[in-house]
């Protein structure tokens, strides 16, 4: 991903196209609730408040990160270090009750900050452990401290919150954000659905690290990113703590609630491999493609350097539940219908491309879909299969109407191009061209130094397009020119 992929003919995941700039355009499912201006909830009055507005005696932070796609994503003013959330989920009535403690810097001197919450009802704050006002207008709910926050200072802001989580579907009627399932639910949230499930920084510009700990009812499982730190049950119901340690972007955060079959390994590098299989999806019951997944580890570290996280595995749900694959972060999510060896190798490359070196905006995608799909040309080609340049040649092959010409990868013309085909290919064309350009250890080398110069950081086009210069020793515009920024079909 955004969980799709094209291989062999097989649509893996259908793009999720149609998805809009503004929130605004997208419609929310049934049973939303809270978070309307003008609500009394838990002594607190949410009031609207209009974007920017300056509270007496200083500014707010900014009410969003100006993505070029998705503005209103993210928020200014401050940098997140680390996000616990304790959730109370009730499969039955479709209630998520959530405290989500967030852990950040200043960035500047803040009389008031936004977080990103949509279709929840934010029922109480605090900042520092003393009660701060809210308002909440649309996806922006501010909270004003009682005190004044300084540039440099860290501090703690804890929201209360509740409701049916929504999700957020777009024109072409894909959704995103908390999906209920036959048995459970599953939190997708790229490039928006985040913000469904709780407040947050929701750009993938603001990393950080998290506890994620769910109480469902007993004899439900609750899945989530990192590691299993707990697993208690009492009074009919089960608490699950998860820890990611490792910096994430919120979109790739996820928790799945259901019935699974656990599976555990260890990789021979001693990396723990939890997976957990929907136990209705009756998928890979003779265990074949788990079984190679420590091989597609093994293989990636080979090709892209160490594995940059502390846990891995995959979550497998119903095809009818989850409509594409989603490289959530440790832990990718796929439909049973396309749980094939192909896609794990593509969403398991996104923990390098996309999780740890994570876009630095939504217009960088390319970063993340170009290097996963190329992987999948990687993989065939090193067991016995196509070539990259035979893949390479086949799309070239194309017609010059054909999806993979419609823009540029690195300028997609609108949100709803992020995910679209020249992302995908053209993307991956773009770094077989590289390829021929410095030759195949060239080629392994710089893709490893680039997962470890960048390893739980940002990227820009515009940092790999020099680095990748630096490296080979000699400027690379005519690809530039023509692969990733030339219009039509090249040459």
């Amino acid at each position: 991903m955004i969980g799709c992929v094209k291989t062999s003919g097989r649509l893996a995941a259908v793009a999720v196209a149609g998805l809009l700039a503004t929130l605004p355009a997208c419609s929310q499912s049934d049973g939303r609730s809270g978070g309307a201006a003008g609500t009394r909830t838990g002594g607190d009055t949410l009031r609207r408040a209009a974007p920017g507005a300056v509270f007496r005696g200083g500014h707010p932070g900014a009410a969003g990160a100006r993505d070029p796609y998705f503005p209103e994503l993210g928020n200014g003013g401050y940098d997140v270090t680390h996000y616990a959330l304790t959730l109370d989920y009730d499969p039955d009535s479709g209630r998520l009750k959530g405290t989500a403690e967030m852990t950040a810097r200043a960035t500047a001197d803040l009389s008031a900050f936004n977080l990103d919450l949509l279709g929840m009802e934010a029922r109480s704050a605090t900042v520092d452990g003393r009660r701060a006002q809210l308002r909440h207008d649309g996806q922006e709910l501010t909270l004003q401290p009682r005190d004044h926050l300084r540039k440099g200072a860290a501090f703690r802001s804890v929201v209360h919150y509740a409701g049916n989580p929504t999700s957020i579907t777009h024109d072409n009627g894909w959704r995103e954000g908390w999906l209920r399932t036959d048995n459970g639910a599953v939190a997708f949230g790229e490039p928006t659905g985040s913000m469904s499930w709780f407040p947050g920084s929701h750009h993938p510009s603001d990393k950080a690290s998290y506890d994620i700990i769910v109480t469902v009812p007993e004899g439900v499982q609750a899945i989530s990113n990192g590691r299993l730190l707990t697993q208690r049950t009492s009074g009919g119901r089960t608490t699950f703590h998860w820890r990611q340690d490792e910096p994430m972007a919120s979109h790739v955060a996820t928790v799945a609630i259901g019935s699974y079959d656990i599976r555990s390994s260890r990789t021979r590098s001693g990396i723990p491999v939890l997976s957990a299989i929907d136990t209705t999806a009756g998928v890979d019951e003779d265990g074949a493609v788990l079984g190679r997944f420590p091989e597609v580890m093994e293989w990636a570290e080979r090709r892209f350097g160490p594995y940059p996280f502390s846990a891995a595995g995959v979550i497998v749900d119903q095809a009818a539940d989850v409509p594409y694959a989603l490289e959530t972060q440790t832990r990718p999510t796929i439909p049973a219908g396309i749980f094939h060896t192909t896609n794990v190798v593509h969403e398991m490359a996104h923990q390098w491309f996309g999780n740890s070196v994570t876009p630095r905006t939504w217009r960088d995608m390319w970063l993340n879909e170009g290097f996963a799909t190329y992987a999948e040309w990687l993989w065939t080609e090193d067991h016995g299969g196509a070539s990259a340049q035979d893949h390479f040649d086949r799309n070239h092959a194309k017609a010059p109407d054909d999806d993979e010409w419609d823009f540029p990868p690195a300028e997609p013309p609108s949100a709803s191009d992020i995910s679209g085909q020249p992302v995908y290919v053209r993307g991956a064309m773009v770094l077989h061209m590289i390829r021929q350009a410095v030759g195949d250890e060239g080629f392994r080398a710089l893709v490893r130094g680039w997962t470890l110069r960048h390893r739980h950081g940002h990227a820009s086009t515009e940092d790999f397009t020099s680095y990748v210069e630096a490296r080979a020793g000699r400027d690379l515009d005519a690809i530039w020119d023509s692969w990733l920024y030339g219009d039509g079909k090249p040459a």
